[in-house]
């Protein structure tokens, strides 16, 4: 007894010690969408004060594919040792699992860690579309059933499933257009190549900057402070039509305790800071206001809401 004893404060020791020590090198974060996006851009507002926190680099790795389910996968699969982690979105997490048959399950396989950002959903058209509003772009796409072409950063992404359940509500039809990954859809956008995107502000601000690209619409129920002169879908004439996009970190489910409660700690911290809030509110982007317990509690209650919503609005996976 007095060895297991013994053998037992080691093993305290040990954790203590390693905990102490943690992080003793770089960082990864897994971002599963390009550079360039939404995703992209919030991670390196959040890993670059990481960074500055730890002492450590936070190296973004991007993998791109299949709606996001890729580099999510990558994040399950990779080694549970606090140095790996996923900046993960409502997409991947939420809405992934009702499309997709996947090897992994986000709700079992993935620790949330924080929640680091929410934003609106953008409705986009071309400036020379001539679309002014919503009501313009339903009257058109009542008058062209099929002829308007919608497009998405990839099949089962927020930015897909925020056009399906628009078009469900307001009673058109129109083609799904699934790009890999939002710069690309963005850049087709711009120069006509189609016509309408839903897409995530952070991804959109630069080119509603530049007049590259006309917002039409935002998706909450209230204005966005970066856009407040812009209307919500709700006041232009579909008021049950109310989407939030989120972005979180997780890891792989059994990362140490200890590093996960560092690791929330520090992006709890860091989504203080005005230097970060700035740099989100450039984005589009709101920063996360809740402890780990709480962001646990809201992706359990997001996965049930977007499985329903996905069911109700008949999307597939193309």
């Amino acid at each position: 007894m007095k060895a297991r004893a013994v053998f037992a404060l080691a093993l305290l020791v040990s954790a203590s010690a390693v905990a102490q020590g943690y992080p003793a090198r770089p960082l990864r974060m897994i971002v599963p969408f390009p550079a360039g996006g939404g995703s992209d851009a919030v991670a390196r507002i959040i890993g670059e004060k990481l960074g500055e926190r730890f002492g450590q680099q936070v190296v973004i790795d991007n993998r791109a594919g299949k709606g996001g389910s890729v580099g999510t996968e990558g994040a399950v699969k990779a080694t549970p040792d606090g140095y790996n982690m996923v900046l993960a979105s409502t997409s991947e997490i939420a809405i992934n699992p009702a499309l997709y048959k996947l090897s992994y399950d986000t709700l079992k396989d993935l620790t949330p860690v924080a929640l680091v950002a929410s934003t609106a959903i953008v409705v986009l058209v071309a400036p020379s579309s001539g679309l002014e509003s919503v009501k313009d772009l339903v009257a058109l796409a009542k008058t062209k059933p099929g002829g308007i072409h919608v497009a998405s950063a990839g099949t089962g992404t927020i930015t897909h499933l925020s056009g399906e359940l628009f078009r469900t509500l307001a009673g058109v039809n129109w083609k799904h257009v699934p790009y890999k990954g939002a710069p690309l859809a963005l850049t087709d956008l711009a120069v006509g190549r189609v016509h309408v995107m839903f897409s995530s502000l952070p991804a959109a601000m630069p080119l509603i900057r530049t007049t590259r690209l006309k917002p039409i619409a935002v998706s909450s129920r209230n204005r966005q402070p970066a856009l407040p002169d812009l209307p919500t879908v709700m006041e232009s004439g579909l008021p049950a039509y109310d989407v939030e996009y989120w972005y979180g970190v997780f890891v792989p489910v059994v990362t140490p305790k200890s590093s996960i409660a560092r690791l929330a700690n520090e992006i709890e911290y860091s989504l203080r800071q005005k230097d970060v809030i700035t740099h989100l509110s450039n984005q589009g982007a709101l920063p996360g206001k809740s402890n780990q317990a709480q962001f646990a509690q809201f992706v359990h209650a997001e996965h049930g809401r977007w499985t329903k919503l996905v069911k109700s609005s008949g999307a597939k996976a193309d």
